[in-house]
């Protein structure tokens, strides 16, 4: 990312404070800048940003162009403007500094995360984000009202985003024909986990493969790792004439996926998950299923382990939501940083923090 183009799209992000008054000390795109660089280097929190700016102070002018006319921003003053600037502003602009971009037909999982740190007088933040699969970025995300309340949440975040051409994958929360409506209008097609919230439904698609039918096509792959082997068997029926009173916008067919685990000698019981979803093709409908639980190992555990985010006690839901915002566009940054041998993303980012010349090979350069 080139310092020149972050601080080009950070300058569109409308300024939250009183501009007119004249007396703004610090310039938004270097408050944002040092939060951002913070992040990346194991910083938590807006004292943690202070701290960075003030060690960093001289690396900061010399190396980023940043002018720092009034010294380093105070925490309050990270805290005043991440609590008012508007997340949709922030998560768009950080994506045109990246040049974001994904595939045509790549998986697109969303799903919800609780900020446990957030809960106060209210309950806890919950952020439902939409995650390119392959190159592991997040094109957007949405507050949901509480946790596991994302009927309406899901079908206005889609409604916001560029899904076209893509699989979209949703577990059972999302299993609502409003959810089906807005990925069939954004032209795209889905894999939408199916559980009792839509018990009639499911109980129709359970008898149908418990049936002893056989129309339906198969796949089945094995993986082995870490001592022990695990067999996934995908059924997919696109025949569905026997399917009754249902008006699902593009549903094609209906799929259960079996697994096992067989680890030393033994067989774990097999585990049945059922689905709806608007493909026609078992292979495409397999890498989707298996796609689709990217989102909790590539970004959900990373939020939580490598950065923390639940030990973040900022009860502000859009600050919150900014600082999650900035927590995932560094992940993004530490992904596909190349620092000259493979290691962990953590200690990429512990090498960033005590390394200027590391910092500046993984995040920003001024050519």
């Amino acid at each position: 990312m080139k310092i020149e183009i972050f601080k080009e799209n950070i300058t569109k992000i409308r300024d939250p404070r009183r501009t007119s008054y004249g007396n703004i000390r610090h310039k938004l795109w270097e408050v944002l800048a040092i939060a951002l660089l913070s992040t990346i280097c194991l910083g938590e929190d807006y004292d943690d940003m202070e701290e960075f700016g003030i060690e960093r102070e001289k690396w900061l002018k010399d190396e980023l162009g940043l002018e720092l006319e009034h010294g380093v921003p105070s925490s309050d003053t990270f805290e005043r403007i991440i609590t008012r600037i508007k997340a949709k502003e922030l998560r768009e602009q950080l994506n045109a500094s990246l040049e974001i971009s994904r595939g045509e037909r790549g998986v697109l999982p969303i799903d919800g995360k609780t900020l446990r740190g957030s809960r106060g007088k209210q309950s806890a933040l919950h952020v439902i984000s939409a995650f390119c699969a392959e190159n592991q970025i997040v094109i957007g995300e949405i507050k949901s009202g509480k946790c596991r309340t994302e009927i309406n949440e899901i079908p206005e975040l889609i409604e916001t985003l560029d899904v076209s051409g893509a699989i979209v994958t949703t577990d059972s929360i999302g299993c609502y024909e409003k959810t089906a409506e807005a990925i069939i209008a954004g032209k795209a097609d889905y894999v939408i986990g199916l559980k009792k919230n839509q018990e009639t439904l499911h109980n129709s698609v359970e008898n149908h493969f418990n049936s002893g039918v056989r129309v339906y096509d198969k796949e089945q792959t094995v993986e082995s790792g870490h001592g022990r082997i695990e067999v996934r068997t995908y059924y997919l029926e696109t025949e569905l004439s026997w399917l009754e009173g249902y008006n699902w916008a593009g549903l094609r067919g209906v799929g259960m996926v079996t697994s096992c685990t067989l680890k030393n000698g033994k067989e774990s019981a097999v585990s049945v998950r059922y689905y709806i979803t608007s493909l026609d093709d078992v292979e495409e409908f397999a890498y989707a299923v298996r796609k689709h639980w990217g989102i909790e190992n590539n970004l959900h555990w990373c939020l939580d382990v490598i950065f923390r985010e639940d030990s973040c006690k900022v009860q502000n839901h859009n600050a919150a939501l900014n600082l999650n915002i900035l927590r995932k566009t560094a992940l993004q940054i530490v992904n596909e940083a190349d620092l000259g041998k493979k290691i962990s993303k953590r200690k990429k980012m512990r090498r960033a923090a005590l390394n200027t010349n590391a910092l500046i090979s993984l995040v920003l350069s001024k050519d």
